[in-house]
């Protein structure tokens, strides 16, 4: 009843009109659940790293590749990894049967999926971000850091357990939350845009600073201030923006860390090939991999025989 009292609501395109109908719906039943997954909530700091993966039901395909790869729940350097995919719903009927079915075999095989009774939608990511940090506050409270980032991102898991071992003064207890920094940006105004969100949404023409959601890095303290604070904040569709707004209200900032590329790493030379493991055996994180490039890059920044040349290294 209160979307309908927005100005011009008729007129806003249908997924903004669905946006508003159900922006204050916070709570979905859980189809899929995993308590036990970090250990039970008191043991839950043996949890070093948490790998949270956004995806869709569709994308069996992508969790595959991401098992087998830097995904792999294991012990590296001494601290355990473990693996989330959090999911909504997808189509209807028994279309959304088929693909809930696939789901739960995953989840019975692998024990990694979370899955919530919602529509699964780009401008659905903040309430799935919301609903699995009350997952996290529930069950797997003590987790040291989290990577959180969608399922084409090529993650070098490797680097990044060392990079939040050498974090000497936090052991994720303290505030981290570290990525791709934007800022100094607003709403997008274009109806036509992927992004576009109209005044309607969101008045305000500046967005503070945040991260972009293709991949960050952030500690289980900054997790849980962010969930805190969400509860106060209305959701705004765009998710990074949000996790951007809720470290604002908490009066903590993000970081800009030089190993994320969430938009792509740049080769400045037609002579070198794109994909060259030695650019990516330095990085933390980079957005956008097919499925197949994904599985190759993995074994080949792993392969012992590998040799790297100081330019590839130079230019990232």
């Amino acid at each position: 009843m209160s979307a309908t009292t927005v100005t011009n609501f008729t007129s806003l395109p249908a997924h903004i009109q669905d946006f508003l109908n159900y922006q204050h719906c916070r709570h979905f039943p859980m189809i899929l659940d995993l308590p036990d997954k970090c250990g039970g909530a008191a043991q839950s700091s043996d949890v070093f790293l948490l790998l949270v993966v956004k995806s869709s039901p569709q994308s069996h395909d992508r969790r595959e590749i991401l098992r087998r790869t830097w995904a792999a729940e294991r012990q590296q350097n001494g601290v355990w990894i473990r693996r989330v995919f959090i999911i909504g719903t997808r189509g209807s009927g028994f279309e959304k049967e088929r693909l809930n079915k696939v789901l739960d075999l995953e989840r019975n095989q692998y024990k990694d999926i979370l899955q919530w009774d919602f529509n699964d939608t780009f401008f659905n990511l903040t309430l799935k971000q919301i609903l699995f940090l009350e997952w996290m506050e529930r069950n797997c409270p003590k987790a040291r850091f989290l990577l959180n980032g969608d399922d084409d991102v090529f993650v070098n898991t490797n680097n990044v357990v060392k990079y939040l071992q050498s974090l000497e003064v936090n052991d994720g207890s303290k505030h981290l939350f570290t990525g791709h920094l934007i800022q100094h940006v607003g709403p997008v105004r274009e109806s036509w845009s992927k992004y576009f969100v109209p005044v309607q949404v969101q008045e305000s023409e500046v967005y503070p600073p945040y991260c972009g959601g293709g991949g960050f890095f952030l500690s289980g303290y900054t997790a849980s201030v962010i969930y805190n604070m969400s509860k106060s904040i209305p959701l705004l569709p765009i998710d990074d923006v949000y996790m951007g707004m809720c470290l604002a209200k908490a009066g903590l900032s993000p970081s800009s860390h030089i190993g994320v590329r969430t938009a792509g790493l740049y080769v400045p030379s037609s002579d070198v090939d794109d994909y060259d493991p030695c650019f990516y055996k330095e990085i933390l994180l980079v957005h956008r991999f097919m499925a197949a490039e994904m599985f190759l890059m993995w074994h080949r920044i792993n392969d012992p025989k590998l040799r790297c040349r100081g330019h590839a290294k130079n230019w990232l």
